[in-house]
């Protein structure tokens, strides 16, 4: 019954359970999937909106600036005209803090500042009028040649900015201004990706120019401010200096995705773009588990559905499969019942599926068997009592056909001594056979007290064979003898086996033809005593060696079959073991094994 329900978990898991599990798996898989493409899809569209303004918004004041580089060629001002022009477009475009006409000679023709030119003044203009075009210092972006991003005196983020002057051979000078891109922090720190998720813009070497985060400002102006001075970033983030470096080594400038652990522990969702012109980066960042969280609360939906679905079906299959197993149960319980010998069990099984007709047809089958059964009784007593009553007849009519022919005898010779002594001498022997049947018939039914002392077995043997050889001699028999030759002790009682030893003998002689043998052999094996009976007869057949010492079993012709069945009883009853081996054609050998005692003092 484990077996099956081990089997019928197994099926049930593997035509319901495994198939939802597996749909489970796969649905959550999507889901994680599809989330998350779906989450850095639209942080890479909010990336690249804000990557297009700040393209736009440089773009707009390097060409506003070359605008202004291009009138102040194509015009011949005086000095003070210049001033003039370079004080409006600063009034004008809060961008640019200072305008400042630098000659080929480094000095200062015009300027919007009152007083000396401030980038004259510190020599700041010199690293992008003379340094190489993309290097560190020095980078060209649509004709207009940009410095690194650092602070001013107010602390305000800026770069120096340069347009040349002039025809490349005629060199005029450069006008160069303070760009200031204050307006940068302000549009992006005005993008929020949720509650906690950022825009940022990082320089070619992973540097903070712009963060949405205001936290973040107060890094940003302490790492600029440590590039101005030359010194190293003091809040540096590793991880986003590597995803930058990403986006700046993508040959194609195509999109960097990244999960990052910041320095407190947390895991950011990090996509990024690059502005290839100007060697910046636009990175939106955002907690994985803000990003995610609708991802987690449909998975946290999925799974307790799918887990309740499981249960559900665990349940509905548990119920339904003891409804399945609990008739087969009961079957198997009727079955042992049955098999027990215990016909009035009955099952009760009530279904109308096959099993319901299955119980109807045990049912029916047990009503029959007990039928049956009641038939074979009748039949085994009927059989039984003819043959008894044929072993009666046949045992009895001989000693009664004599005592009445002898009564005959009686009647018209009772004078005479000769007749009279004839008549008492059959009549004894007659009813002593008599009596032994009824004594057969008896301790069949009931075992025969028995008195226990020590027997010899070689003495015992000796007088059987001395009272029997002239049976054999009468068949044309010979009956030997083969003792042990020592005293030979068992614990036993003599007339019951003398009984044993002489129905063996007889039942040798009724066996064995004309001119055969029989042997009675004692011998001792260790702690036993031995007693076989061998004769040279016709043998018995095999399948009679199975019931050979039962009761009323006989292969003879005539007679009730006990001489066996008493055998055995009485020397089960003794502590012995009695066993038979034939050899059909050949002859059979009876042999009865007792424990061995040491034989008693010559006075007892």
């Amino acid at each position: 019954m484990r077996t099956l329900r081990v089997r019928f978990a197994v099926m049930l898991a593997t035509a319901a359970v495994v198939p939802l599990l597996t749909y489970g798996a796969l649905s959550l898989y999507s889901l994680r999937t599809g989330t998350r493409s779906t989450v850095v899809e639209g942080n890479l569209n909010v990336a690249r909106q804000v990557a297009d303004q700040v393209r736009r918004y440089i773009g707009t004041n390097f060409q506003i600036l070359q605008a202004l580089a291009a009138d102040l060629d194509s015009t011949n001002m005086t000095p003070g005209q210049v001033d003039r022009v370079l004080k409006n477009y600063v009034l004008r475009f809060s961008e640019f803090r200072e305008l400042t006409i630098v000659s080929a000679a480094g000095q200062a023709t015009a300027t919007s500042r009152v007083g000396q030119a401030g980038v004259v003044a510190s020599g700041e203009f010199r690293a992008i009028t003379s340094a190489p075009a993309g290097t560190s210092d020095a980078r060209d972006v649509s004709g207009v040649r940009m410095s690194p991003v650092f602070v001013d005196g107010d602390m305000l983020p800026t770069m120096l900015v340069s347009v040349p002057l002039g025809r490349e051979r005629t060199r005029a000078g450069w006008l160069v201004g303070e760009f200031s891109i204050e307006a940068l922090w302000r549009m992006v720190g005005g993008i929020r990706i949720g509650p906690h998720g950022y825009a940022l813009v990082a320089g070619p070497r992973g540097e903070l120019l712009a963060h949405g985060d205001p936290d973040q400002r107060v890094r940003l102006a302490t790492d600029a401010l440590a590039r101005t001075q030359g010194g190293p970033a003091q809040g540096g983030d590793e991880a986003m200096a590597v995803l930058v470096s990403a986006l700046h080594a993508s040959a194609r400038q195509d999109p960097v995705v990244r999960e990052l652990e910041r320095g407190d522990g947390t895991r950011q969702l990090a996509v990024g773009v690059g502005i290839p012109d100007l060697q910046w980066a636009v990175v939106v960042t955002q907690p994985t588990s803000e990003a995610y969280v609708v991802a987690t609360r449909n998975q946290s939906s999925l799974v307790a559905a799918i887990s309740l679905a499981l249960l559900i079906m665990i349940l509905a299959g548990s119920v339904w499969g003891r409804s399945l197993i609990r008739p087969i149960t009961a079957l198997i319980r009727g079955t042992q019942a049955i098999a027990e010998g215990r016909l009035d069990e009955r099952v009760s099984i009530e279904s109308k599926t096959e099993l319901g007709r299955l119980g109807i047809a045990f049912n029916a089958m047990a009503d029959r068997l007990v039928d049956l059964q009641e038939n074979v009784r009748k039949q085994e007593r009927h059989a039984m009592f003819g043959r008894v009553a044929a072993g009666l007849v046949h045992d009895l009519s001989h000693p009664f056909k004599n005592v009445q022919n002898n009564c005959r005898l009686m009647l018209k010779m009772h004078d005479d001594p000769e007749v009279r002594e004839l008549f008492q001498r059959t009549t004894d022997r007659e009813f002593g056979t008599i009596k032994r049947v009824f004594e057969d018939l008896r301790n069949i039914a009931r075992p025969m007290p028995l008195e226990r002392f020590p027997v010899d077995l070689d003495k015992l043997v000796a007088d059987i064979a001395e009272s029997m050889r002239a049976n054999a001699e009468a068949a044309g028999l010979t009956l030997e003898t083969r003792l042990h030759g020592g005293r030979l002790f068992v614990i036993g009682d003599m007339f019951a086996l003398g009984r044993v030893c002489r129905n063996l003998v007889l039942n040798a002689i009724e066996a064995t033809p004309p001119q055969g043998r029989i042997v009675v052999t004692t011998e001792a094996e260790g702690p036993r005593a031995t007693l076989s009976v061998a004769d040279t007869g016709c043998g018995i057949p095999p399948e009679r060696m199975a019931t050979l010492f039962e009761d009323f079993a006989t292969t003879k012709r005539q007679g009730l079959g006990l001489g066996l069945a008493i055998v055995k009883k009485i020397v089960e009853q003794l502590g012995g073991r009695v066993t038979a081996s034939s050899d059909a054609g050949r002859g059979t050998t009876f042999r009865l094994e007792f424990d061995r005692i040491e034989p008693p003092e010559p006075s007892a």
